[in-house]
């Protein structure tokens, strides 16, 4: 490594000296040489890079106190700026000496100096930029002054040529070729996290020719997303849009980035994954139907890989609400049909899901859930499977409106003439959909037993944490259960607890005895969160079961591993 810094330091004075004869290649004996040395120095500058890359501008001035003339120099030099090679070079190298957080007053005059040497490479087909100097000397305007203005101007002048050719289609009059997209494309690589150039990121973006191939390149879209997902980019959402309908890999990769966001050591909960799920810009996006269809898959994949993992199942939730939200904004005239976003369901089915709660009366819930059930029955238990994907598709669509779920549980445990078989069909299927027909009927005959012993304790003035934990069932019976079926039992035990009028007095006994691990303290924690979350969302007034559901939420937080609970504002602050 010591060895390449003396070979560099030794070469740089070696071309500071060929920079300094070649004078602007205004001879012909400069512009032959020029022509002669122009791999070697192209080698040299590549080398330059790759030195300040490592280095912060402190340094880079420390080491090459005069790296700056040099690269002024070579970007006056027209027989080494007319490479594209030697373009992008110097763009690379000119962006390593910008300081992006100007320290002293020397830094931002400095930034400035190197903005007009880019906004030269950018401009040095179209303007003669000394003589352009010259004449804003002459009207009195300081280079600190005239350079960012010049530089904002170029970057809007590229931007409406670009636009012009999104609107006149083959109207060639004012018409960028292909190849200068392209290369303009290139050239901003290294510049998309420079604020100045952001119109520009967003309108190559956009730009949409008429070429069979896309246009920009590769690894610009790369850059783009990059930027964007770490935050060091600010894009309308259309320009995102674009970015992700054009490269897949971009999609895919932002797609991940929030998958690891939701899925982290600490457990999101639901306002948290909201937030970030609105801040990825992914639901507007998917308003797409190709966009749409990608994430939906990638959901699908995870589900599977993880086996129905709850926080998986809360994170594919918690993103259909927000897609919903963006699709209602943006299909105020419906522009695509929800076929096109679903296509294994019937329309029907996916008519009835949509229906948000909260505009049907409570005491009708029972309705759609009813038929949400016996459409979904049809397809899971039709042999055939024919075109709707058999019983998976039929859950995985479910599992997008898992508050229809939530509110089965409910309405099975209140029901006063004994759970509908419709309802308790739904309940057991959205917690174990593998199971065949005849695994599923015996899974129902069980849980309706714990039910009617639930339903029995309801009516009781005074119960017990051990009256609860018997209305389970036999030790020995809740062992052998399959996990799925264990989970949809404590998840009624849980619902029980908040609705029961005395289960205020028995709950935090029932539930230690309920989560002997970390991972089943989890699990109550974030049911709790979801039916809080869910009784903002239907504004369902339920003082009583809030204020325990709250308390144990807050208690189970204490015991560490946790997010703290954020109990306001409500669910996405809708108004009730």
């Amino acid at each position: 490594m010591a060895q390449d810094a003396v070979s560099l330091s030794s070469d740089y004075q070696f071309w500071m000296w060929k920079l300094s004869v070649w004078d602007q290649a205004s001879t012909l004996e400069a512009q032959q040489d020029t022509c002669l040395h122009l791999p070697r120095f192209q080698e040299f500058l590549r080398q330059m890079y790759e030195a300040l890359k490592e280095m912060d501008s402190h340094t880079i001035m420390e080491r090459f106190p005069t790296v700056g003339q040099l690269l002024a120099k070579t970007c006056w030099n027209p027989f080494i700026l007319a490479y594209d090679e030697s373009q992008q070079i110097l763009t690379w190298c000119l962006c390593c000496l910008m300081s992006k957080e100007p320290q002293d007053s020397g830094e931002p005059r400095l930034n400035s100096w190197m903005r007009g040497l880019l906004c030269h490479i950018l401009t040095a087909c179209r303007v003669d930029m000394k003589e352009a100097g010259l004449f804003a000397q002459d009207l009195g305007f300081a280079p600190a002054d005239y350079y960012p203005g010049l530089l904002k101007n170029m970057v809007l002048s590229l931007v409406s040529e670009l636009r012009e050719n999104h609107l006149n289609g083959y109207n060639t009059q004012r018409r960028m070729a292909p190849e200068q997209v392209r290369s303009l494309s290139r050239v901003c690589i290294p510049l998309v996290t420079l604020p100045d150039f952001e119109p520009l990121v967003a309108a190559l973006l956009t730009y949409h020719g008429h070429e069979p191939r896309e246009v920009l390149w590769p690894e610009f879209f790369d850059a783009v997303n990059e930027a964007f997902l770490l935050k060091k980019i600010s894009l309308p959402t259309s320009a995102v849009v674009c970015l992700w309908l054009r490269h897949l890999p971009s999609l895919e990769k932002a797609v991940l980035h929030l998958f690891e966001k939701l899925i982290s050591n600490e457990r999101n909960f639901l306002r948290r994954m909201e937030c970030l799920v609105k801040e990825s810009l992914l639901p507007a996006a998917a308003c797409h139907p190709a966009i749409f269809r990608v994430i939906d898959e990638m959901f699908r994949c995870v589900l599977l890989d993880t086996d129905g993992a709850p926080d998986m199942l809360a994170a594919i939730q918690v993103f259909t609400r927000c897609f919903v939200d963006a699709l209602e904004r943006e299909n105020k005239q419906v522009k695509f049909a929800l076929k096109t976003y679903f296509p294994y369901a019937p329309p029907s089915l996916i008519t009835v899901l949509l229906q948000r709660p909260k505009d049907i009366p409570r005491g009708l819930w029972h309705r759609p859930l009813e038929r949400i059930s016996g459409m979904l029955r049809e397809i899971a238990e039709d042999q055939t499977h024919g075109s709707c994907g058999g019983p998976f598709e039929c859950w995985f669509l479910f599992t997008h409106f898992g508050e229809w779920a939530e509110i089965t549980a409910e309405q099975l445990l209140m029901s006063e003439a004994g759970p509908p078989e419709a309802l308790l069909w739904l309940l057991v299927f959205s917690y174990s959909p593998p199971d065949r027909s005849q695994q599923r009927a015996q899974t129902m005959v069980e849980v309706k037993a714990v039910l009617g012993r639930l339903t029995t304790l309801l009516r009781s003035p005074t119960f017990s944490a051990r009256d609860v934990q018997a209305a389970a069932g036999a030790q020995g019976a809740t062992a052998t259960r399959p996990p799925a079926c264990q989970r949809l039992i404590r998840h009624l035990l849980l619902n029980f607890l908040l609705w029961a009028p005395g289960g205020h007095a028995v709950a935090r006994e029932v539930i230690t005895l309920m989560a002997p691990t970390e991972e089943i303290t989890h699990e109550i924690a974030g049911f709790l969160d979801q039916t809080v979350c869910r009784w903002d969302r239907v504004c369902m007034e339920a003082p009583q079961p809030r204020q325990l559901a709250t308390e144990l939420l807050r208690e189970l937080h204490s015991q560490g591993h946790l997010r703290p609970v954020e109990m306001q504002p409500p669910w996405g602050a809708q108004a009730c």
